[in-house]
């Protein structure tokens, strides 16, 4: 049963999910003149108290606020403004682009002529599923997969979000629609490795490419493709054994350039074994002037990371093993890592992971056979004392 409270004061229960819901009326329909009634959710009595008593408040500082000012914009309007002036300053570069193509290819599109004022969460929910399951543009993929992948989706469904909190913020919509909207759920790929027997000839067919340094490094520290790409030889200390991993190349308008990486844990150094170092040392010596540690044979200048992705192809191919994505190297060199003893916590400041908690949760097949191995260990520890 919900709990009554005063005037203006909302009304909390508890839901048969568990959870605590407090509901509120924040104003008045300006085209119907009914009550229009919101919620906050929490996990605890007290959390939705706090939640209801920030939200009424919110709710009574726009009371007196003319939010049919939104109807002097459509979505189209809003997205391209707030993209402008709130979002593009703000975020990297490559992030702007995503932002661009959601809103240029799909929110403009579907939504763009609809009043700010009038955008519903129904109308939300029915745009994410048509993009689910007809959002592909180009023809030719199309036939194959016409939907859109579940994070693509969740990907517009964050940036509209903050769109729409910001229209919130300037008193254009007394609350969010997309605030109940859902998603679609994550689906999990299946993750893939090179099999230990088959690295062998994987490397051998790299050898024969004259890729052999590049990607025997790839496998020995599993670092990004635009890492790998945008090393220096200066990046290597020869003394110490280690490479410093503190910039990435990313593609942007059909232009290579170097960045920062995205968050202060990819910033890092790793240590490679001897046998990295000394193909990186044959393989500056091809090319003493060059800056670059793997320079395209093309240009002189920095490898594309698609160009490197389509020479994995290559070696994959030449060895005649099944296909792998470039980035499934850095899950075989994860996954062979905490298989032959390395710590969860090491692995994880060498991928450059958040936090070692991230790297449990996406190796969690590899740590079960480590746990496996360990409690074999333990057991035959304990027989023999008895």
């Amino acid at each position: 049963m919900a709990k009554r409270r005063g005037n203006g004061e909302g009304s909390i229960r508890k839901r048969k999910d568990g959870r605590w819901e407090g509901r509120y009326t924040a104003g008045l329909d300006p085209d119907t003149g009914k009550p229009i009634s919101r919620n906050v959710l929490g996990k605890t009595q007290a959390e939705v108290r706090e939640k209801l008593k920030a939200a009424i408040k919110n709710s009574e500082d726009t009371e007196n606020v003319d939010i049919t000012h939104s109807k002097q914009y459509t979505v189209e309007e809003w997205v391209t403004e707030w993209f402008e002036i709130y979002s593009k300053p703000n975020i990297r570069e490559s992030t702007a682009r995503y932002y661009k193509r959601f809103i240029d290819t799909h929110i403009v599109p579907k939504l763009g002529k609809t009043q700010l004022g009038k955008l519903t969460t129904m109308q939300i929910q029915k745009f994410y599923k048509d993009l689910k399951e007809h959002g592909r543009e180009r023809e030719c993929q199309k036939e194959k997969t016409p939907g859109l992948s579940s994070s693509y989706v969740r990907g517009v469904h964050m940036m509209l979000h903050n769109c729409l909190e910001q229209a919130v913020n300037a008193n254009l919509l007394p609350a969010n629609p997309t605030n109940n909207c859902k998603p679609p759920k994550l689906e999990k790929q299946e993750m893939k490795v090179l099999q230990p027997e088959k690295v062998g000839a994987y490397l051998k067919a790299a050898e024969k490419r004259g890729l052999l340094p590049m990607f025997f490094l790839e496998l020995t520290t599993g670092i990004r493709k635009g890492e790998l790409v945008a090393l220096l030889w200066s990046d290597l200390n020869l003394e110490s054994k280690t490479i410093s991993i503190s910039k990435q190349a990313i593609v942007s308008e059909g232009e290579i350039k170097t960045m920062k990486p995205k968050t202060k844990r990819s910033v890092r150094t790793i240590s490679i074994p001897q046998q990295a170092v000394d193909l990186l040392i044959r393989q500056h010596k091809k090319h003493l002037d060059n800056p670059f540690m793997f320079p395209s044979p093309k240009t002189g200048r920095m490898y594309y990371p698609d160009s490197v992705v389509n020479q994995h192809k290559k070696i994959l191919k030449d060895a005649g093993l099944e296909h792998i994505r470039f980035h499934d190297l850095r899950h075989t060199f994860a996954t062979l890592a905490l298989q032959n003893g390395v710590d969860v916590k090491t692995l994880s400041g060498m991928l450059g992971h958040t936090s070692a908690g991230f790297t449990l949760d996406t190796y969690t097949h590899a740590t079960n056979k480590v746990q496996k191995i360990a409690a074999e260990k333990m057991g035959n520890l304990l027989a023999q004392t008895l």
